[in-house]
């Protein structure tokens, strides 16, 4: 935290703009040094950059960005120059020779952020998704995260507990007298109501399905058609297609978005009960694996032969005597029914994953909600002033970690190594 830190925070040159980002106790004087004036806070100003030697760099947009107030919360500068790669080597090469200066490491603006109180652990999760967001909806979930919804929320139930808590104290300071009643009913229907609030969130699906995507498996008897329908809902041709039996031989995965929610389809090998074949029975028992794992099955074999909830498809609608009385008719070769099963496949994701706007909880945040649900629910079946007190204390710390107020260094490092350098 005590060097000085730059980055190129914009898209990789070439590019109409490229933003260089310095920030630490020393970038007021890199920015003097670059061009020899000093600027007001806050104000867009047009400056001539030049390294060490007087030599003209470039001409560029810069911003004053003093600290505290502002996106690291410790001094910053932004060069606004023109994206060419030969302008940003040389104004970064500049930047290098300064005295307290070296590139930033993944993640570190961000990093600094946290650390100095300007955004909490659960907003830093929620823009790493926002940065690998690739649809729609995992843009909405993770805007509410950065936006600090979640955070919100948390200080929302944080003072619910501290009025119980409160009133614990409370309670305990009479606790030498002989008639201190034990908690009223009152005090646990507050107590089982914000546990019961806790359940409710922690009933939504998981964040990590909707950044995985809905996961489709095609399954089905060799020479099926799974390959061809599969290249046809992806849009591309990502799986070899051929009559001859057993030539989808392992698992092919393809991340595809459709209706702005995201999918992961995957072609699997033709399932029969014999063979002699010893690298096909692996890929039997992959398909197998992945039938077990799916989210939905496509299943183009016999009718009913299939997984339960499985879709039945009738894979050859273009071909005649090939259809089969009940499930989907299909073509991959002339399209038909193709927007019928995108339909089918988008409305059953929907009701999968996390609704629009809806902020969906990772691993870590449940595990933390997870200790606060049960502390409440232990805390509800208290009599005993100082027990409940305790468990109130725990939803608390719970509640604490959630935000990043008591982290391990090895979390924030894996945390913050999925940004890219430059954020």
């Amino acid at each position: 935290m005590t060097d000085t830190i730059y980055a190129l925070s914009s898209g990789a040159p070439p590019a109409a703009i490229a933003v260089i980002r310095i920030s630490g106790p020393a970038a007021g004087e890199a920015l003097s040094s670059l061009t020899g004036r000093s600027f007001e806070p806050r104000r867009t100003a047009l400056a001539r950059l030049r390294d060490g030697a007087g030599a003209t760099l470039d001409e560029a947009l810069v911003l004053w960005l003093p600290g505290p107030d502002n996106a690291t919360g410790e001094d910053t500068a932004e060069l606004h120059c023109h994206g060419g790669r030969a302008v940003v080597a040389a104004v970064t090469s500049a930047l290098s020779e300064m005295e307290g200066l070296r590139p930033a490491e993944p993640g570190e603006f961000t990093r600094r952020a946290f650390a100095n109180g300007r955004l909490d652990l659960a907003e830093a999760e929620g823009l790493g998704d926002l940065l690998t967001a690739e649809t729609e909806l995992q843009r909405r979930a993770a805007m509410d995260f950065a936006g600090g919804g979640f955070s919100r929320q948390i200080g929302a139930w944080n003072e619910q507990v501290l009025r119980l808590s409160a009133e614990v104290e409370s309670a305990l300071d009479f606790s030498d007298e002989d008639d201190v009643p034990e908690p009223d009913a009152e005090f646990r229907r507050r107590v089982a109501a914000l546990r019961s609030e806790l359940d409710t969130w922690l009933e939504r699906p998981a964040a990590e399905k909707l950044r995985e995507g809905y996961r489709v498996a095609l399954a089905g008897p060799p020479n099926a058609g799974k390959s061809t329908l599969f290249n046809a809902l992806i849009e591309r041709e990502a799986a070899i297609v051929s009559d001859i039996a057993g030539t989808t031989r392992d698992v092919i995965e393809a991340p595809v978005a459709l209706g702005g929610v995201p999918f992961t389809f995957v072609d699997t090998a033709g399932l029969r009960c014999e063979t002699d074949d010893v690298i096909e029975r692996i890929g039997i028992d992959r398909a197998d694996a992945e039938l077990a794992r799916a989210d939905c099955v496509l299943w183009l074999g016999e009718e009913g032969g299939g997984p339960d909830s499985a879709v039945e498809i009738s894979p050859f609608a273009d071909l005649a005597g090939k259809g089969k009385a009940d499930g989907l008719s299909v073509s991959a070769i002339t399209g038909q029914g193709i927007g019928e099963l995108k339909a089918i496949l988008i409305e059953r994701a929907r009701q999968a994953l996390p609704k629009p706007g809806e902020a969906a909880l990772n691993a870590r945040q449940r595990t933390h909600l997870v200790a606060a649900a049960e502390a409440l629910g232990r805390a509800a079946g208290k009599a005993d002033w100082i027990l409940l007190g305790e468990e109130l204390r725990t939803v608390r710390a719970a509640f604490d970690r959630l935000l990043g107020r008591a982290s391990t260094e090895d979390m924030l490092d894996t945390l913050f190594a999925r940004f890219c350098i430059g954020k």
